[in-house]
This record gives structure tokens, C-alpha cells and sequence, in this order.
């Protein structure tokens, strides 16, 4: 482990590492072309448009449940770095060379709860997710949808999630 002395550099390399791990557990991510854009601990989440993610091809506007679900990976992915944070930049964590099955595990869904404020159009989306409580058991997070301009946003949502145990930490030494 190292010291507080390190370069930026590397603790940037080590969240985005981190990032990429996190996002490759998940297979449903890849599915639904979410991406996320990180600068320093703030992120964004950016639904890429693809023709399967409408729901009403007359208008055409993105499916309700493709907007909940972008929310809530948004929120997840957001509450999960958040968690770890402290972690990945000592070195103490590095989910880049973790095998896959020894990745931590994601929060878990209490409840989610995403309001329609217009119909998102077909383009591409971004969502940012911002954590009001976190706990060791429990955090309560707030997360928003635009297209165009990020004050004008077309859905929005808050969940609670059970928050999982902190992973284990295996040396080598």
C-alpha cells in the first residue's frame, strides 16, 4: 500500500480500472450500451440510443423501463465507487487484477421509485446520481436524466439499497 504521497496520476488510472471492473461484472450494462464518463469521483452515466431501447415507435420515445433501469445503474455504479473509493486510491483494492467471481458485490435494491417528467427522445441520455445517506447497511440515493440540457431533465428517480459488506482484502504476501 502505498502512501498519500502518490501521483494523480495513478489514482486516476486506479478509478478508472476500477470503473472498467465493476462495469464488466455486469453483462446487463454492456446490453443496454451504458457507459459512464468519470471526472475525479464525479460520474456520468450515458445511455448510448440504439433502436431497441424504444418503447413507442410512434413518437419514437425510450422505453419507461429502459429509462428506470439507466437510472437505477446509474445510481448503483455511482453508490458503489462511493463506497470504495477510499480503497482503490491506497492501493489497498485493485479490482483490475480481482478475478471476476472475487469482484465486491453491488448494493442490492430496496426500493426504487422513478418519475416520468417527459418522454425521452431518441438520442442519446446521461443521468447522474447523487448519494444523500450512506451507511454501512443502507444508503439513500437520488438520480436525474437529460438529453439536451442537463436543467431540463426528462426523468428522475430516488432508491434505497442494502449496502453489501466490505470486501475482503487477499495478499499475496
Amino acid at each position: 500500500m502505498m502512501g498519500k504521497s502518490e501521483p494523480k496520476q495513478l489514482v486516476e488510472q486506479r478509478r478508472d480500472a476500477a470503473l472498467a471492473a465493476l462495469l464488466q461484472g455486469v453483462p446487463y450494462i454492456q446490453f443496454m450500451g451504458i457507459e459512464f464518463d468519470r471526472h475525479g469521483d464525479e460520474l456520468t452515466g450515458v445511455l448510448r440510443f440504439d433502436d431497441k431501447l424504444i418503447g413507442n415507435p410512434f413518437l419514437p420515445a425510450l422505453h419507461g423501463g429502459v429509462t428506470s433501469a439507466f437510472l437505477e445503474v446509474t445510481s448503483i455504479i455511482t453508490l458503489s465507487l462511493l463506497h470504495l473509493w477510499g480503497r482503490i486510491e491506497t492501493g489497498e483494492i485493485d479490482l483490475e487484477k480481482m478475478p471476476l467471481e472475487q469482484l465486491p458485490n453491488l448494493p442490492k435494491t430496496i426500493d426504487f421509485t422513478a418519475d416520468y417528467l417527459r418522454s425521452g427522445r431518441a438520442q442519446n441520455a446521461y443521468a447522474r446520481a447523487t448519494v444523500a445517506r450512506a451507511g454501512r447497511r443502507y444508503a439513500s440515493v437520488q438520480s436525474t436524466a437529460w438529453q439536451d440540457n442537463q436543467a431540463k431533465p426528462f426523468a428522475q428517480a430516488s432508491g434505497h439499497f442494502l449496502m453489501p459488506p466490505a470486501p475482503e482484502v487477499v495478499r499475496d504476501d
